[in-house]
């Protein structure tokens, strides 16, 4: 699958893919009133009609950007943005029929990034989408290239020769931060803390673990890794280009 000692000085074009929108929302003529409209934009649109089925998507298919109606019929899409901000930090608009100011910081405090008003204004919503899009895409997120793996940070995103790999939420945050370290060994309290908190630096066998799972998704020959080096009883590390 991945050979980077051989491909150190190759990198390779990937097509980039269309931002991906996530629809949920309950009632089937505005989905496809929404879909209709972002597809129309250039967006790739997946559609859920509950907050169960959103949810689902959102680890199985990671979206640039979440469209929640806010009176879900299983459970609030307020909830429901609690629930995704437990492991994610992609861009959530509220879409609600109410106009009252508690709705809206109820909705804002829990995690959406804006909130708009049904009825609403398509070039306005669009304007939403484009400035959400923006916000998710923090300093430091410029994709990371190397042979044949590419991380694209601001679309928690990782392709495989231009073929994207599904990693769950804690193998692409345990990669997110070695390639942010690419090329320089980072410590087993280090990696536990950033990925699992405080309360978990001693845990080295949720490393193991984790790292197995990346090598046998990434690596050509797992259990001779060229890519995902481990510095014994140190830490790990991420070849860099230049190695």
């Amino acid at each position: 699958m991945l050979d980077l000692v051989d491909h150190v000085d190759h990198v390779q074009s990937v097509v980039e893919p269309s931002p991906s929108v996530l629809i949920v929302e309950h009632d089937a003529a505005n989905r496809r009133s929404l879909r209709v409209m972002l597809e129309e934009q250039g967006y790739e649109v997946l559609e859920a009609a509950t907050a169960h089925e959103g949810l689902s998507l959102c680890f199985t298919h990671p979206p640039h950007l979440v469209l929640i109606e806010q009176l879900l019929p299983d459970q609030g899409g307020i909830a429901l943005t609690r629930q995704i901000r437990e492991s994610s930090d992609v861009p959530i608009i509220m879409v609600s029929p109410r106009d009252d100011e508690d709705s809206q910081v109820d909705a804002l405090d829990g995690g959406a990034n804006d909130y708009v008003i049904r009825p609403y204004r398509e070039r306005e919503l669009l304007a939403r989408v484009r400035a959400a899009l923006r916000w998710g895409r923090p300093p430091g997120s410029d994709p990371f290239t190397i042979g044949d793996l590419r991380v694209d940070p601001a679309q928690r995103r990782v392709f495989m020769r231009g073929a994207e790999v599904n990693l769950t939420p804690t193998e692409y945050k345990l990669l997110a931060v070695l390639t942010r370290q690419a090329g320089r060994v980072v410590t087993h309290q280090q990696l536990l803390k950033e990925v699992w908190g405080s309360a978990y630096v001693k845990e080295v066998q949720y490393l193991r673990v984790y790292m197995k799972q990346l090598r046998n998704k990434l690596e050509r020959e797992p259990a001779r890794p060229r890519c995902l080096l481990t510095a014994p009883g140190v830490g790990y590390r991420l070849k860099a280009a230049e190695d």
